[in-house]
């Protein structure tokens, strides 16, 4: 048979926001960002005044992000995509809706990266800072190469792309790279999945030492209020570690495979996976301790220790990898190089500039034969780039929703 005669039907994405969560956010006045390489989305969520809100938007296999002072970092399968907040456009991005969007970030750089698997990323004083899992080592970016390779664990004897120990999160304190979670201290390709479930570590950047042993296929740490957080994803367990003496003190433990991690206030954001491929992620402590694994974004009090919201994936997504919060943009819009408002939002220093049909100026001196001709075409393709409410929608894995 041939295939264009019997096309797959769309893979659908729907999702719920319980009770716990729509408080939370109504309280928070911010939205979250989260990527899911699984799907091929990042989504953010927002805050109409009434409901929660979702805009799912296509990126290639987005994983780690960064988010400070109008500005977002994601990376991808072959770049490092920046992007930056134009607020005063936002308001305008929808003609017949002004004043549904408070921020709008938009494409300004990429750094082509090719593919060498990066995870977390972070701000720091010496320019972005990238986990290259392929090359298991952190770099910065470079305009001369793909990479440029500033420190690795001192088990891994070479730089190649062999993904020898899976080094995979980053945390920064005073804006420099301070610890970093490895799935094992192996130096072989792959060497760390024999033993996934008990071998992951935290290492010491500045003495390139171990604090902390016997994690299951540790992410995501963060250095928050003083203290070193990060997600014991095998045990699905969100932990403080304390470096000096490597003890892991479990804070909460949520129904999934966890990976993302963001703090606001006492609160924290942590980010649920199902497991679909059981070679890899097969045999893990998560797996035993609940009838059902779920895809998500949980709200974690942390001074209580449990879980009081939820926000959930219920079809079509089953992998986040990050989960980050944007203080005071409650209803974020966020723009690939698809979208032709990418390239018609203009911005500077000093003011910010559509340039679309509606926004020309025209000559009322010429006729309106010469208008006519003169005027600038709407492009291909144009949409209102809109995001829609939860109840009762879905969306299509492969569409990218305006």
């Amino acid at each position: 048979m041939n295939p264009q005669q019997d096309p797959k039907p769309p893979v659908q994405i729907t999702c719920a926001a319980g009770d716990g969560f729509v408080a939370w956010m109504a309280a928070a006045r911010g939205s979250v960002v989260v990527s899911t390489y699984q799907a091929g989305k990042v989504a953010a969520l927002g805050w109409d005044g009434a409901r929660v809100t979702l805009l799912m938007r296509e990126f290639d296999k987005p994983l780690g992000m960064a988010a400070r002072d109008g500005r977002m970092v994601l990376a991808t399968r072959n770049d490092v995509w920046f992007l930056a907040n134009a607020p005063l456009l936002a308001p305008d991005y929808l003609e017949d809706q002004p004043g549904r969007y408070d921020a709008l970030y938009l494409p300004r750089a990429t750094y082509h990266t090719g593919d060498v698997n990066a995870h977390d990323v972070a701000f720091g004083r010496d320019g972005l800072v990238v986990v290259n899992s392929r090359f298991s080592c952190l770099s910065h970016l470079s305009t001369d190469h793909s990479f440029t390779p500033t420190w690795r664990p001192p088990f891994v004897t070479d730089l190649v792309p062999e993904d020898r120990c899976h080094l995979n999160g980053l945390a920064m304190v005073d804006g420099r790279p301070k610890y970093v979670t490895a799935l094992g201290t192996t130096d072989a390709p792959g060497a760390w999945r024999e033993k996934k479930a008990t071998g992951g570590v935290v290492i010491d950047v500045e003495t390139s030492e171990i604090v902390a042993r016997g994690l299951a296929m540790p992410h995501s740490p963060r250095w928050h209020a003083g203290r070193l957080w990060l997600l014991n994803s095998g045990e699905g367990a969100l932990v403080v570690v304390d470096p000096a003496t490597g003890r892991c003190e479990t804070v909460c433990r949520l129904p999934g495979y966890l990976r993302g991690l963001s703090f606001v206030g006492r609160h924290a954001l942590v980010g649920l996976c199902q497991i679909r491929e059981k070679h890899l992620f097969g045999g893990l402590p998560v797996q035993t301790q609940w009838d059902r694994l779920r895809c998500g974004v949980a709200v974690v009090d942390l001074e209580a220790g449990r879980e009081v919201g939820l926000f959930e994936f219920t079809q079509g997504c089953e992998e986040l990898y990050d989960v980050h919060f944007l203080p005071g943009a409650l209803r974020p819009m966020i723009l690939n190089l698809d979208k032709p408002a990418a390239r018609q939002a203009m911005t500077n220093p000093e003011s910010s500039y559509w340039l679309r049909p509606s926004s020309e100026i025209r000559d009322e001196t010429v006729s309106g034969e010469e208008a006519s001709r003169n005027r600038i075409p709407p492009l291909d393709g144009q949409d209102g780039g809109r995001d829609v409410g939860l109840m009762g929608t879905t969306f299509p894995k492969t569409e990218t929703q305006r």
